[in-house]
């Protein structure tokens, strides 16, 4: 890959046309709403805000790094693909031989890199110093971590791990943090305050987006860490440093890293925060975990990178897509289910919708496929199964499907007493109870007379290449 920082980044999507810059705007609010209003757009370019109101002229935020499918695969060293469909077959690839090549690039550790520009330590610590956005009208707060990478370590085998879990701007020196139980952050957490023990902790917060996109997603590596799969992406390590307080491994190359800890039993009121389900959090301003930040490293003219979640789809639910769906593709082929012809989680239901493409084989076939995706998603709250001529990540293809190839008493199955987790808006609060069911569809064509089942409409490729030949420039076909 050509560059492994943001300003690098930013210069190539640049000339590939795919980013605007724009100017002028106050980090309150309308930051935010220009952002989604950008989503809102077909192939969105992404966005570098400078001179925000309040700051140095130089001093940039990112967002809408990854919402379209070029964009995506020049961050993950792919081929270019037409549409997401296409991106998603190059991805599950891709997915299978970076697993496998793990073990050839742990990240390479050096004293110096271009973070250590500028260094605040104890007191000179003003963490004010950068743009940090008021993202959504009933946002509790700035949210100083959106598009960033969390690095923590497991004190019992020192696993490193890198995940994005939501960082509020509390004052100066402080920030919330919000960690779903269960996830590698809060797990380490966890061990070290029952021992009574402070957690170290850092956050890289102006990066190349492939560390946004890697923390944010589920990467099996262990005991591997997500450096080391981000290096075989890239094809090359990870520059890393040890940061001096921590001792965590920090990237070399970022423009902002902070460094603290988060000691037991303190906490102080996070949230609410628009959240990627398209609720606010579901416990407003709910006492979360302090971190206490005595390190902050960066660049001049830091450049940050903004994710906010939005109602979908929005740009975490985009790159979330490519990311889910090639695992469970993946997933699905190892469990031993023939003849997957595509698996896709929906931006427009987020962890919420899945959608299974078979070429349908024997009676229960259908049924197989949906059980298998069932299990390994904690909010798969919809699992459909279609047939190989539907494209899974049309939705429009998707519920014609469900719409004329089910009768709903027969093919429905209703799964109980499922995991979920506490942003799930269905789930009545407080609880430490997340569960909901799941339902299971056969959008197939009945199996056992399939063949006499209706013929779909459908434009042979012959005739469409033709009129695309005659008609496509006329018509922007």
């Amino acid at each position: 890959m050509a560059t492994n920082d943001i300003r690098g980044w930013l210069k190539e999507i640049g000339e590939l046309g795919e980013l605007q810059a724009v100017e002028g705007v106050d980090w309150n609010l309308e930051l935010g709403a220009i952002a989604e209003l950008n989503i809102r757009k077909k192939n969105c370019p992404a966005l570098h805000f400078q001179g925000i109101k309040g700051y140095p002229k130089e001093y940039g935020v990112v967002a809408c790094a990854l919402t379209t499918a070029a964009r995506f695969a020049h961050t993950y060293n792919l081929p270019r693909a037409a549409n997401w469909r296409e991106m998603l077959e190059v991805y599950r690839v891709k997915y299978e031989e970076w697993q496998k090549s793990l073990d050839g690039f742990p990240p390479t550790v050096v004293k110096d890199g271009p973070v250590l520009k500028n260094v605040q330590r104890g007191a000179q610590v003003d963490l004010t110093v950068f743009p940090s956005p008021r993202w959504h009208e009933m946002d509790g707060g700035r949210y100083i971590g959106s598009g960033h990478a969390v690095i923590t370590q497991d004190p019992d085998t020192g696993d490193v791990n890198l995940g994005c879990y939501r960082v509020q701007l509390h004052d100066k020196n402080t920030c919330g943090i919000h960690i779903t139980p269960g996830r590698h952050g809060r797990l380490h957490y966890e061990k070290y305050h029952a021992r009574g023990k402070p957690s170290p902790i850092v956050l890289s917060i102006g990066h190349h987006p492939l560390f946004f996109a890697v923390a944010g997603s589920e990467v099996p590596h262990e005991p591997k860490s997500e450096y080391h799969f981000m290096g075989a992406v890239r094809g090359e390590p990870i520059r890393v440093i040890k940061e001096e307080l921590t001792g965590l491994p920090m990237p070399a190359d970022s423009d902002i890293v902070l460094a603290g800890w988060l000691p037991p039993g303190k906490t102080r009121k996070e949230g609410p925060f628009g959240e990627f389900t398209g609720y606010y959090s579901a416990e407003d301003e709910a006492p979360q975990p302090v971190i206490e930040i005595e390190r902050v490293y960066y660049r001049d003219n830091p450049v940050m990178l903004g994710a906010p979640p939005n109602r979908p789809p929005d740009e975490y639910s985009k790159m979330m897509d490519i990311v889910r769906s090639a695992k469970l593709y993946n997933d699905l082929v190892k469990a031993g289910v023939p003849e997957v012809k595509g698996a896709w989680i929906s931006d427009v239901g987020r962890q919420l919708w899945i959608t299974v493409s078979i070429k349908q084989r024997y009676a229960g076939h259908a049924r197989q496929a949906a059980l298998a995706a069932c299990p390994g998603y904690t909010m798969g709250r919809y699992v459909v199964v279609v047939d190989e001529d539907v494209d899974p990540t049309d939705m429009d293809e998707v519920l014609w499907a469900m719409c004329t190839r089910t009768d709903p008493a027969r093919d429905i199955d209703i799964v109980r007493e499922m995991r979920s987790i506490p942003l799930d808006p269905i789930v009545r609060k407080p609880t430490d109870d997340y569960k909901t069911s799941r339902a299971l569809i056969n959008a197939c064509k009945p199996y056992e007379w399939k063949d006499k089942f209706p013929r779909a409409i459908k434009m042979s490729q012959e005739l469409e290449n033709k009129i695309k030949a005659k008609w496509g420039k006329a018509l922007n076909m």
